[in-house]
């Protein structure tokens, strides 16, 4: 597991992000508070900061992840998909579950985000193994 594949893990993480949130798009701008222009799209600048900041984000979990697998002598990708499982639903999620909670969002934000952290850390931790 070396750069190659971090960049690959980051990449995939990315992609479940963009199908994930295509596919829920309604409920979680409903849940986020954004508003939606007469066109179905967010109002808003179409800055592509939030794009830029989520590949950035990508490669730094996968990067860690890589760490803390070879450290573990985690290698198959059975492995990969549980461990990445776990850290996405047991320290992903909770965070953001307590940044939700501070903020008085709802449940629902927190479900939608939460299941994203879940399901791209297990597609990290996934690809990383496969190389």
């Amino acid at each position: 597991m070396g750069y190659l594949a971090v960049i690959a893990a980051a990449a995939a993480g990315f992609a479940v992000g963009a199908v994930w949130y295509m596919l829920l798009a309604k409920p979680w701008m409903a849940a986020a508070g954004i508003k939606v222009g007469p066109d179905g799209k967010p109002e808003g600048n179409g800055s592509a900061l939030p794009f830029v900041l989520s590949a950035v984000a990508m490669l730094l979990v996968a990067g860690m992840m890589r760490h803390i697998f070879a450290l573990s002598g985690i290698h198959l990708p059975g492995e990969g998909l549980v461990s990445g499982l776990g850290v996405g639903l047991f320290f992903i999620s909770p965070w953001i579950m307590i940044n939700n909670a501070y903020a008085g969002r709802p449940l629902r934000l927190t479900l939608i985000d939460g299941g994203y952290a879940t399901l791209g850390c297990a597609v990290i931790g996934l690809v990383l193994t496969l190389f």
